[in-house]
């Protein structure tokens, strides 16, 4: 059942055309069906919290202009819950904006915050780390993120090290933060994922209301100081014009640099539930069933001759027959087709003419 005081927290302002034709600057990969399961990113997002948060409490985070594709996704939550960024300011002050509007709604909320985007394979296991990380912050001024089990050396991913030698007295299963690292080139994340105590940075994070409010006022006070001051017009008409007026004056930083890598009660909790943050159509393929050629396909009518490691999505009920490509994307929607080398597939922006 759902503590009446958990929050979670969605961050949806995304506007990256990565899975282009799919997915574009006006409909991001979130508010898509990347995975042929006939919901969206975000609606799985907020499906695999099951009983862990009431809808009421359930809060996204977004670009102006998604407003409506979020309430239309998720009905189930107040429209009043769908807080409306004017610009893109990195997830630091997206994070203080909600952590104060939550504040003024419950001051005993405890706090899971999570991107819209990624995507998780066992979900049973996923419910029971929250449960036990958002049961270790209820309480205590702990900070709290989750670590992914790497299962290979990625250079895509920021890593977490962990200080394995001592648990934490009140859980075992989580241990403190000894420091955040960039994302590496090749070598290193070989070394890293050479020894037990480093893992990818998933960007999830729980937290008590009042201890992330707390790591603002002292670590990022201007940031702070806007959100703080607008405490009297949060849930009024007013609201939406200052946010407005004073978002854009947030300095352009990620809640890593702003809090994580600075703050003293920092936790990680080890994790393995089939994570991916989805950045490519590299990693749908990585993440989907898969033929014994290596080939995923994401579509009803789908036939494939002499054809290897490839990713085909297709999902508007055409026949589709292709053969002989080995390591390549192909995607269809609406009047679009692409059919590129999953090798080639950082030229697909240029590809789309996305801007």
């Amino acid at each position: 059942m759902a503590q009446k005081n958990n929050h979670l927290v969605i961050m949806a302002g995304g506007v990256g055309a990565r899975f282009w034709p799919m997915s574009t600057t006006e409909k991001p990969k979130q508010f898509i069906d990347v995975l042929g399961t006939g919901k969206t990113l975000l609606q799985l997002t907020v499906e695999r919290f099951g009983n862990l948060v009431a809808p009421e409490n359930i809060w996204v985070v977004t670009n102006q202009k998604y407003l409506d594709i979020v309430h239309e996704q998720l009905p189930q939550i107040p429209v009043g819950n769908i807080l409306c960024e004017p610009c893109r300011r990195n997830t630091a002050p997206c994070i203080a904006y909600v952590s104060w509007r939550i504040k003024a709604k419950d001051p005993k909320a405890n706090i899971v915050v999570t991107p819209s985007d990624h995507i998780v394979m066992n979900v049973q296991e996923f419910q029971r780390v929250i449960e036990e990380c958002m049961n270790f912050t209820a309480d205590s001024d702990a900070i709290v993120t989750l670590g992914m089990k790497p299962t290979r050396p990625e250079t895509g991913y920021g890593y977490i090290q962990a200080d394995l030698s001592v648990s934490s007295l009140r859980n075992k299963g989580i241990f403190r933060v000894e420091s955040f690292r960039e994302k590496p080139d090749l070598k290193t994340a070989e070394q890293y994922i050479k020894k037990n105590n480093y893992f990818w940075n998933a960007g999830i994070f729980i937290w008590n209301v009042s201890t992330i409010v707390n790591a603002f006022r002292i670590y990022q006070p201007k940031i702070n100081k806007i959100f703080e001051q607008m405490l009297p017009v949060y849930g009024t008409s007013e609201e939406q014009a200052l946010i407005n007026e004073k978002f854009p004056l947030c300095e352009n930083i990620s809640v890593d640099y702003a809090i994580m890598e600075k703050a003293e009660e920092i936790f990680v909790c080890p994790a393995d539930f089939g994570w991916s943050d989805l950045g490519t159509w590299g990693s749908l393929q990585t993440q989907s069933k898969r033929d014994i050629y290596g080939n995923a396909s994401i579509g009803e009518n789908i036939n494939l001759f002499d054809t290897h490691n490839c990713i085909i999505h297709t999902t508007q009920e055409k026949k589709v027959v292709v053969q002989g490509l080995d390591g390549y994307i192909v995607a269809e929607n609406n009047d679009t087709l692409l059919i590129c080398k999953l090798s080639e597939e950082q030229r697909i922006k240029q590809f789309s003419g996305e801007s």
